[in-house]
């Protein structure tokens, strides 16, 4: 059967269960690549050219044991829902839809709380526009104070929803993030602005690259640790 960008194939797995695998075409990528899709619940095969979304179709169902694994101990999906607890910085923090206040606000505690008044099926999208905002605020002064230490220039920093990056650099200088890293300790938010700066110098992740990450961030290792183990549970938050 003939696949195309953006369609879906049904692969059973040796236990019984079923999964699903997405193709992306990607012509920057240099080879067949296998991702899971944290908050689809399903795996992405991405393939360098059309051409080779067959090639991708074998190389998923291969591994397709391997996709059942994975997608089996996958987090929970945790919805931005009245008392939902999500993380915050690091920190755990409640959600809200009641409280006095017009914009949302964040209450000190333990845990802490997300108040976002309105109505309750709208809470959601009320909490993400208020952790986006954060997001690009920390983000901000990150990168300001990591490219002063590196003397370098940034064209732009914004915050989008991608699955399979936590950071991009374009070579003019144009920063790119996940603002769901404001959900992890800062320190780990704190490397991947220092990681993309470092990008400004070399496009690449040669030893000079990681010279100039090790500048700004000395223990970026145990930072990039933690996204590596923590990061699945990032994407499974939200709407």
């Amino acid at each position: 059967m003939a696949y195309n960008n953006g369609q879906t194939m049904t692969l059973k797995a040796p236990n019984g269960s079923r999964v699903v695998v997405r193709f992306e075409v990607n012509s920057k990528a240099r080879r067949l690549i296998l991702r899971l899709d944290e908050r689809r619940r399903e795996a992405v095969a991405v393939a360098p050219s059309n051409r080779q979304i067959k090639d991708a179709a074998a190389f998923a169902a291969e591994r397709v044991e391997w996709i059942s694994t994975r997608l089996q101990h996958l987090p929970e999906i945790v919805r931005f829902e009245e008392a939902e607890i999500i993380s915050f910085r690091g920190e755990p923090c409640q959600l809200t839809a009641n409280g006095d206040t017009r914009l949302p606000k964040m209450w000190p505690g333990d845990p802490l709380l997300l108040s976002a008044p309105g109505d309750p099926e709208t809470l959601p999208s009320r909490v993400t526009r208020y952790l986006k905002k954060q997001a690009k605020a920390d983000l901000t002064r990150s990168v300001n104070r990591h490219a002063e230490a590196l003397g370098v220039e940034y064209k732009s920093i914004s915050v989008k929803d991608t699955r399979s990056r936590w950071g991009s650099c374009t070579s003019d200088g144009q920063l790119s993030f996940s603002w769901r890293l404001v959900m992890a300790p800062p320190k780990v938010l704190d490397y991947v602005a220092a990681h993309e700066c470092a990008h400004i110098l070399e496009m690449n992740h040669s030893p000079k690259f990681w010279a100039h990450v090790s500048r700004c961030v000395p223990d970026w290792k145990r930072q990039r640790a933690w996204l590596r183990t923590h990061g699945a549970g990032l994407q499974s938050a939200g709407e």
